[in-house]
């Protein structure tokens, strides 16, 4: 069983912009605050994305364990009125069926990324580093990489989205910087079991500042 939580945030409070829109480190401890303190993000099989458009933005977390947000500050959370067919936050089973060669439509927020191996004068390897991806053509393949080995076959696919953005763990430290490239489209499931591995673990690197989530939906 997984979870999908639906968080609108409350972007008329500065500390939303300051604390969780404009830095991903932060989000990250927010949204670990809703479950057990004694367990990790992979335990736990946190994954999200953060959705804004013009003045609205929307926190979508996925888990394995079944959320309690009442630990969370509720001024981060944008207010309720009766008109409002959810509640703030909402948490629904995530039930999607898979089958051999469904259509879906798509959304993944990644980090496209390469390791580079350093090695030193007389050519050992002493350690490697991720090096984004920041041409386009190299972000689209990529993902057709990541589909092959998730399950699925890319049918359409824009990149939608890029951001150079900035976590900081410590104030004044240095900080970690992400590409954050938004791909969506439709897919052909073919694999359905590798296919639900890989949305329950999510797709490349840098899930804990919300990449990887794969958001499915019927065409």
């Amino acid at each position: 069983m997984m979870y999908l939580s639906r968080l609108q945030l409350n972007t008329t409070n500065r500390a939303v912009w300051r604390e969780v829109i404009g830095n991903p480190y932060k989000a990250h401890q927010m949204i670990m605050r809703g479950f057990p303190v004694d367990v990790n993000r992979e335990e736990a099989g946190v994954l999200h994305r953060l959705d804004v458009q013009d003045e609205a933005a929307t926190l979508l977390v996925q888990s394995a364990l079944e959320p309690d947000w009442s630990a969370i500050d509720h001024r981060y959370l944008a207010p309720t009125t009766p008109a409002d067919f959810l509640p703030n936050p909402a948490v629904k089973p995530l039930q999607l069926p898979l089958q051999p060669g469904q259509i879906l439509s798509f959304r993944l927020c990644a980090n496209p990324t390469v390791k580079k191996v350093r090695r030193d004068e007389a050519g050992e390897r002493r350690n490697s580093n991720r090096v984004p991806l920041v041409r386009e053509e190299e972000q689209l393949e990529w993902l057709h990489q990541r589909a092959v080995a998730s399950g699925f076959r890319l049918l359409r696919v824009t990149v939608s989205q890029t951001q150079k953005q900035q976590a900081w763990k410590k104030a004044g430290g240095r900080p970690i910087t992400l590409y954050v490239v938004q791909f969506d489209g439709q897919l052909q499931v073919q694999q359905p079991e590798i296919l639900a591995a890989a949305m329950r673990s999510g797709i490349g690197p840098a899930k804990a500042f919300g990449c990887g989530l794969l958001s499915l939906a019927r065409a």
